[in-house]
């Protein structure tokens, strides 16, 4: 009888031992949660959401040349860094640099990176997409080099599928080589492998036709539909009050239409801004957390200061989807009607620069 009992303890030990190392294997136990999200310097991060923990991808997430990420299940203890892409490693591979903005998407059962760097050939910056079956790679480039033009600096491509299933990417023409030194917002048709460009990439808007932008700069979209079907833009600029966020808006809902942007923050024109918090920050995406709540990630300070112990890291914002548009959750109206003033003479001044870009135009003085 002691003999069966002994049996039956050992059995139900080696299975319990079983059970461990297999959640270890495939469950959060295999990760070391012992940072915080302000101990994480990162610029740019992106968050997926995907089978119950949150992976946190963005520039400087890798201990080594090329892209990396961190992972959380709760958005404030995080394991890493973990590399996801080490271009030393890569055959033939083209970047000597600026590692930038790596957006991880879940799509038709495959992990893609979408991500800068600088091209060794070109000499420029543009966005190239990768692929792996894990969320923690190895990602593999699948595109020939970058996905975007090879003539100019093009950065910070985003994924956005359509109604019909379509792939798109919207992507940064950066203020770098661009005329006057303005940036530009553009989108491309995709291959359903997401290998390649199907479609002649076309222009959406400037950076100073918005309201709210008072420099040439235009970074970080993200595409987001509301519960009444708004095809909304995020993406990041300049105000007076640093690097901020605000929201453009497709009149029609589609992709590759026109664009037009909210102008002030009573109609969530500045969804982010220094207002908000007590630095800037920007470069946001949007995901949803498990328990249902609309999260933005961005990165705040813009700039580090290690002399005074400031550094980027990433923040994550509650938003509130209106139907119409998306807002900051629990500022008050009051405080959104007060705004606008100071939006509106914005408005003025850039209302001259966009006439004055017109007769440049015309007249043939872009070179």
């Amino acid at each position: 009888m002691k003999k069966l009992l002994c049996v039956f303890l050992c059995l139900i030990f080696a299975l319990s031992c079983l059970t461990c190392f297999a959640y270890g294997q495939e469950g959060e136990q295999q990760f070391d949660f012992n940072l915080k999200t302000g101990d994480i310097t990162i610029r740019d991060p992106s968050v997926l959401a995907f089978d119950g923990l949150y992976y946190m991808y963005g520039t400087g997430a890798a201990t080594t040349a090329g892209y990396g990420c961190y992972v959380s299940p709760d958005l404030e203890n995080w394991a890493g860094p973990f590399n996801v892409f080490e271009a030393s490693k890569a055959q033939d591979f083209d970047g000597v640099g600026d590692y930038w903005a790596p957006e991880c998407h879940y799509y038709q059962g495959s992990f893609y990176l979408f991500a800068t760097y600088k091209s060794g050939t070109t000499g420029f910056r543009g966005t190239s997409v990768f692929k792996s079956e894990s969320p923690l790679g190895p990602f593999v480039e699948i595109s020939d080099g970058h996905i975007t033009p090879h003539d100019t600096d093009n950065i910070d491509g985003t994924l956005y599928i359509d109604e019909n299933g379509q792939p798109w990417m919207v992507y940064v023409c950066e203020w770098t080589t661009r005329f006057m030194g303005e940036g530009e917002m553009a989108v491309a048709k995709m291959s359903s492998d997401l290998s390649h460009f199907i479609s002649t990439p076309k222009v959406l808007f400037h950076a100073r036709n918005s309201a709210w932008s008072s420099g040439g700069v235009t970074d970080g979209p993200w595409l987001y539909k509301t519960s009444e079907g708004k095809l909304l833009m995020i993406w990041s600029s300049v105000t007076d009050q640093g690097y901020s966020i605000g929201i453009a808006e497709s009149k029609n809902g589609k992709v590759n239409g026109e664009w037009k942007q909210h102008f002030s923050r009573l109609y969530s024109g500045v969804l982010f801004s220094k207002d908000h918090t007590l630095t800037e920050g920007g470069h946001g995406t949007i995901f949803k957390t498990f328990d249902g709540r609309l999260m933005m990630s961005l990165h705040s300070p813009n700039f580090s200061d290690w002399d005074k112990g400031i550094h980027e890291t990433a923040v994550f914002v509650e938003l509130e989807d209106t139907g119409s548009t998306i807002r900051v959750k629990g500022i008050s109206p009051e405080r959104r009607l007060a705004e606008i003033f100071a939006t509106f003479i914005q408005m003025l001044d850039n209302w001259g620069y966009n006439i004055e870009y017109s007769i440049r135009k015309y007249l043939g003085v872009e070179p």
